[in-house]
């Protein structure tokens, strides 16, 4: 009993003690956001007092919002563009709050159209992060993308023109202002990175926000280019100048109807997986094959590799390459072919141990078909590997060969003399209905035969080629359509009844 009691009261003081730190990192936090408050206020105000006070009346007249009034001041400070709650208690003059803006049509505003033409005001950045959460992507980083209308620009362009016309000698006058889309960045950019708890970077995750206009460039572009050359000189402006610039109040209110359509949406970059595959059945192609709308083969190497990569990533789609293909009927031994998985918008980014568990599972499917080597994850620059070397690539294969006469020694000889033996390959007849009519000459490295005990007609051939050699038609001679051949080599009828690839002489994915 009494050792229960001493369990108890050590249990409650560390029970207290547990309740002490996080009360101290609460109070920690707290203080930290007061001081980062009171810096942003500090900076806000000083920003504020910097300011030409007849020129920020002047924008507010025309209708602009809080930030396009910063930016067209050519305010740096990127804080005080995220900063809206601080705005009423430093800010010197009443800003419309009510109205949309005539510059940027409410993007700064964060006030939109959304797809059912409902105008509504949101917390942007609470918005996507709460999108992003949903759809269940995984982010260690993030890049933000960002389009706005191109009618922005040009009224960007016209109310720089005004402002340096009527302000031009001042001081103060900045010759540069902030883009609308910077402006925006500026905005939702760090409360972001807060919401999703990662820095933004140049990510595979990227986040695209599409602003559009409720008229079209084409429509506005006579009223804009109209607009902008009064400003530089066909008109004169000193008269609507004097009259608090009513052609600049025309020109701004017309193009502020209604805000943008605001669109969003999340995706990732392509992964890619690499590595190299085995095949062990003679009834498995490389790809889903489907004639007539019947399968052809029991399954397929892209089916089974990209089958079980696919539900890790949670991802839309994939597609498989590989460097070459085999026929449905030959195995893929030796060291494997390399291939890529290009997997599309994954939500989650698959760890080495867990890709390594992805190698795994498939090696250990019961049917054993298909076993990958070396899977791992790699950047875009699995193309190069794939790519390097990919035209001068070697090839040995193993084929088991009938001949119509028994073999002699002199042909086990004359084979293996044969170096560099150039072939001429016309489009074999099996392919013609797919592939261009051509002839190409390729390259049989080298060749040795193999006896077959007990067997005087059969023999295992294995040969090295260049790469793209048909080794069934260099067999049998696909009609005297290759040459020389096996066959007509050895002056008979020839035919091969197994074929397997024993290596691809490329370096990618090797460890």
């Amino acid at each position: 009993m009494e050792s229960e009691l001493t369990e108890v009261v050590e249990l409650r003081r560390m029970e207290s003690e547990l309740t002490e730190v996080v009360e101290l990192r609460r109070m920690e936090s707290e203080l930290t956001e007061v001081v980062e408050l009171r810096r942003m206020e500090s900076e806000l105000t000083e920003v504020v007092e910097s300011l030409p006070s007849d020129a920020v009346n002047h924008l507010f007249s025309l209708g602009l919002c809080v930030r396009c009034v910063f930016r067209v001041l050519g305010v740096q400070a990127t804080a005080v563009y995220a900063s809206p709650s601080l705005w009423p208690s430093i800010f010197p003059l009443q800003q419309p709050t009510d109205k949309l803006c005539t510059l940027c049509l409410g993007i700064l505003q964060f006030t939109f159209r959304d797809d059912q033409t409902n105008t509504k005001t949101d917390d942007i950045p609470l918005l996507i992060s709460d999108f992003v959460k949903r759809q269940g992507y995984h982010c260690d980083s993030f890049s933000l993308q960002v389009s706005i209308p191109q009618i922005i620009h040009h009224s960007d362009n016209s109310l720089r023109s005004h402002m340096k016309t009527k302000y031009g000698s001042q001081p103060w006058f900045q010759h540069t202002c902030i883009s609308a889309k910077d402006a925006f960045k500026f905005s939702i950019l760090h409360p972001l990175e807060n919401l999703l708890e990662c820095k933004s970077s140049m990510d595979s995750l990227r986040i695209c926000l599409t602003y559009s206009a409720s008229k079209e460039p084409d429509k506005c572009s006579d009223n804009v280019d109209t607009y902008e050359s009064n400003l530089v000189g066909q008109k004169p402006l000193s008269s609507s100048l004097e009259n608090g610039t009513s052609d600049c109040c025309k020109f701004l209110l017309e193009m502020a109807n209604e805000p943008c359509h605001f669109t969003y949406l999340c995706y990732r970059a392509p992964l890619y997986f690499g590595g190299r595959y085995l095949k062990y059945s003679r009834n498995v192609s490389q790809s889903r094959w489907i004639i007539d709308d019947e399968r052809m083969g029991e399954a397929s190497v892209e089916e089974i590799i990209g089958g079980n990569i696919l539900p890790v990533c949670q991802a839309d789609s994939f597609k498989f390459h590989a460097a070459g293909r085999e026929d449905i009927d030959v195995r893929m031994l030796g060291p494997g072919r390399p291939f890529l998985v290009e997997v599309q918008n994954a939500r989650q980014v698959p760890s080495e141990l867990f890709v390594k568990d992805i190698e795994k599972k498939i090696n250990s499917m019961e049917n054993n078909l298909v076993r990958v080597k070396n899977l791992k994850l790699v950047g875009s620059h699995g193309w190069d590997l794939m790519r390097e070397g990919e035209a001068e690539k070697q090839k040995q294969y193993a084929a088991l060969v009938w001949i119509s006469r028994p073999l002699k020694d002199e042909d086990f000889q004359h084979v293996s003399s044969l170096k560099d033996l150039k072939v001429l390959q016309r489009t074999p007849i099996r392919v013609l209905h797919r592939r261009s009519p051509l002839e190409r000459e390729k390259i049989i490295h080298w060749m040795k035969m193999e006896t077959i005990a007990g067997s005087s007609q059969y023999f295992l051939l294995h040969l090295c080629t260049q790469a793209g050699t048909y080794i069934k038609e260099f067999v049998h001679g696909d009609l005297g359509r290759t040459h020389p051949s096996i066959g007509s080599m050895f002056g008979c009828r020839a035919e091969i009844l197994q074929l397997d690839v024993t290596d691809i002489k490329m370096e990618c994915f090797l460890t």
